[in-house]
């Protein structure tokens, strides 16, 4: 019999694209799923990764595997829902930032409905610091959004590099003034981005002024613009810019939920707490130019 804690491991090695980011998003030391890895593999008797000194890739049998062990893994949270006879209900509206608003975090509260049918969630997307006053002026229950300094208390889903994102295949020489693709005031991407860019001397325009996160990739994508994003949100033809290129290091970007003090549905409010904890770190992919 496979042991679901094994299989959560190697689903989540090959989520994250690495065992250190596994190890950080199931709160183990990187050892521990090594381990597990090698149980796992001990058990099949036969490797599931081709490892490189900086990489791996799945085997045949591990392609096989990953597709069973996340129907298995999902069979496992339905079945203890359903026989745990979960009583939330009620509503919660949740905040949420617009680039963190896609098609995982959608996927997660769905599935969070189906197992709590009489459980309810509301979303509004937003810039977070418009998002944090309505959550305490009442209106909202819980923000899900990024800071590059902390400034909110709240749970730490994930960190993960804040990069410059432009088209791959680009001149390796930057325009000048740097042509930047930013999101309105106040945002924790644009602040940082220009700060770095005047303590570092650099002359810069705000080439095209966004209100979506499809703007923004488009804007980058075309090469039209630069712009501060998370390493997660690099889709393909983007790529971060590397230290060759001159601009200044950005920090890494931490992406927090944030909940009211009081709540009427603390049961509800911890239940969906945990799941965004344990079901919603990106997948990381990135190159660098």
């Amino acid at each position: 019999m496979l042991d679901l804690l094994l299989l959560r491991s190697f689903v989540t090695i090959i989520e994250e694209g690495s065992f250190t980011a596994a190890a950080n998003r199931l709160h183990l030391t990187q050892p521990a799923i090594s381990g597990h890895l090698r149980r796992l593999e001990s058990q099949l008797g036969k490797p599931l990764l081709q490892r490189t000194t900086r990489s791996f890739q799945l085997t045949p049998e591990g392609e096989s595997l990953l597709s069973y062990a996340r129907a298995m893994l999902a069979l496992n949270r339905d079945a203890l829902a359903q026989l745990t006879s979960s009583s939330f209900h009620g509503c919660l509206r949740l905040g949420v930032a617009e680039d963190l608003a896609n098609e995982r975090l959608m996927t997660t509260l769905k599935r969070f409905m189906k197992r709590h049918p009489l459980a309810d969630v509301e979303v509004r997307v937003g810039i977070p610091s418009d998002l944090l006053t309505s959550m305490r002026q009442g209106h909202l229950d819980m923000v899900l959004g990024a800071q590059c300094v902390e400034q909110e208390a709240g749970i730490c889903l994930w960190r993960e590099p804040l990069v410059w994102a432009w088209a791959e295949g680009e001149s390796c020489e930057l325009p000048s003034p740097l042509p930047l693709a930013l999101f309105p005031e106040p945002c924790p991407y644009r602040e940082i981005a220009l700060a770095q860019l005047a303590m570092a001397g650099i002359a810069q325009h705000t080439a095209m002024l966004c209100v979506s996160g499809a703007g923004m990739r488009a804007a980058a994508t075309s090469g039209f613009a630069i712009a501060p994003m998370p390493v997660s949100q690099l889709v393909p033809g983007l790529v971060a810019l590397s230290p060759g290129h001159g601009l200044p290091a950005l920090p890494d970007v931490e992406v927090r939920l944030v909940s009211a003090a009081s709540n009427d549905e603390q049961g509800l409010l911890a239940a969906l707490t945990d799941v965004l904890v344990t079901e919603l770190a990106p997948v990381r992919k990135a190159e660098t130019a």
